[in-house]
């Protein structure tokens, strides 16, 4: 069998997966739609905010950051060398913002509502707040993205417009995405006694805004290293070694943060008595920031790519932990103790694997039919 054919048969049988849970999400959505939130999902009264709140919306925006500071570091900083990456950095971004925008839709009690803050401005609402930078920054992530399209239509009076207003619209969207992703935390802050000082401090949304980053930057190399193997596009070493730095840059401050507030607030004890939060927290820390810091530490990380891959999933998957600890762990005992439980439910588990499908065929379709890997 030629290279062709297997590369061929690979992208049939992914694509084959990618359809059927898209399918299922489609399906699970549905139910939602008819059934309503009570009987698709495990929410209730203690527990409204629940698995989509948690990896979808908190999960997605924060992994949507790398567009932010990739574009930042291009176009406010001119480090040309980020170019090869941007297009790709920026059109995650963008899926990143609508699979949150797809759970908040869902997740509402009326979701054809969703448009509301648009024209019903509640100033003093912090959920205002989050609601208008997702609409501005998702409109913005929309402009930078659209030159791709443009290009590929040959619409040249449109693209020299865009190109034009390219660096307001990314100043703007640096702006949005950094008081958006402080934002989140600070939803958090309403909570008060029901969480756990693990997380609970008023320092959160500047948290959320340093784990945002440095999610950000590991979804992007993860995403530049496994496009390149699918898609033959090639990217510097020198480029996985930036992003690796400035990883290890962020860690090393939040790490900071995270210790002075543990210390400073409920002390080191907390996180060691066997609590459900206290494994959590300790959970949270040695995946997404002891590790891939370690890995870190030594010079030779930074000249293997598969270090740096483990680097990148490790730092990931320690955020999303950190934010479904934000959202439901944090307030175990809480709702516990007031006769509450919660427990995803199925059609909770296939609406985000859809929705994770989705994204993912989307951006394989405009690394094959558009110029997502021109320099721009």
């Amino acid at each position: 069998m030629s290279q062709d054919s297997r590369a061929g048969e690979r992208w049939s049988v992914h694509m084959m997966v990618l359809f059927l849970f898209m399918l299922a999400g489609i399906a699970a959505m549905g139910y939602r739609m008819l059934l309503g939130l009570g009987a698709s999902t495990g929410l209730n009264d203690l527990y409204p905010w629940g698995f989509w709140l948690g990896f979808d919306v908190l999960g997605g925006v924060a992994m949507a950051a790398g567009g932010f500071v990739i574009a930042c570091a291009i176009y406010i900083f001119n480090w040309k060398k980020y170019r090869p990456i941007a297009r790709p950095a920026i059109l995650t971004a963008f899926l990143g913002y609508l699979m949150a925008v797809a759970a908040l839709f869902l997740d509402i009690g009326h979701p054809f509502r969703l448009w509301h803050p648009a024209v019903m401005w509640q100033v003093h609402s912090v959920m205002w707040v989050v609601a208008i930078h997702v609409i501005l920054y998702t409109t913005t992530l929309a402009i930078e993205s659209s030159p791709m399209l443009l290009e590929k239509l040959a619409w040249r009076r449109a693209l020299a417009v865009v190109n034009r207003i390219m660096a307001g619209a990314v100043i703007f969207g640096v702006m949005l995405s950094t008081l958006h992703q402080a934002s989140l935390g600070a939803v958090f802050l309403i909570a008060g006694a029901k969480m756990s000082r693990l997380w609970y401090s008023q320092l959160l949304p500047y948290m959320f805004l340093i784990s945002a980053v440095a999610m950000g930057l590991a979804m992007v190399s993860l995403e530049a290293m496994l496009s390149q193997k699918a898609f033959g596009h090639r990217v510097d070493m020198e480029i996985f070694q930036g992003l690796g730095r400035g990883v290890r840059n962020t860690l090393v401050v939040y790490l900071f943060f995270k210790l002075a507030l543990l210390i400073t607030g409920p002390g080191p004890a907390a996180a060691f008595d066997g609590s459900l939060e206290a494994n959590m927290y300790l959970f949270e820390m040695v995946l997404g920031v002891f590790l891939p810091l370690a890995l870190l530490a030594g010079r030779s990380t930074f000249a293997a790519r598969g270090r740096l891959f483990l680097v990148n999933v490790l730092v990931i998957a320690g955020v999303l932990v950190n934010r479904l600890n934000v959202c439901l762990f944090s307030m175990e005992d809480y709702s516990v103790a007031k006769g509450g439980e919660y427990f995803p439910t199925f059609p909770e588990f296939m609406v985000t694997l859809g929705i994770v499908a989705l994204g993912i065929f989307l951006f394989r379709m405009a690394a094959r039919h558009l110029p997502l890997f021109a320099e721009g």
